[in-house]
């Protein structure tokens, strides 16, 4: 599996349907080369400067995602811009 390493900014975009996940979606150059178990990429992740152990999902039509919890996002929800910084972690796969 490729090392990701990368900062970048998005814009958070809520998925519809039962739950209502909120996603950053990670630009092609930050997103890891192949998917692991279930589509999944372990990965540490920073948005706003807040830092979690998390993965990135990979969809079929969005591309790579990287879910962003209420907890993390402090009161922002879709369309906000972020400040995203992600790191595969090769200790959890």
């Amino acid at each position: 599996m490729e090392r990701v390493d990368g900062t970048f900014e998005a814009t958070l975009v809520r998925w519809s349907g039962a739950g209502g996940w909120v996603f950053a979606p990670v630009p092609p150059q930050h997103a890891p080369a192949t998917a692991g178990p279930f589509g999944r990429v372990p990965v540490t992740a920073t948005v706003d400067g807040r830092t979690w152990s998390t993965s990135v999902w990979r969809d079929r039509k969005a591309g790579w995602l990287l879910p962003v919890p209420a907890r993390i996002r402090a009161g922002k929800d879709d369309g906000d811009p972020v400040t995203v910084t992600i790191e595969v972690d090769p200790t959890r796969r």
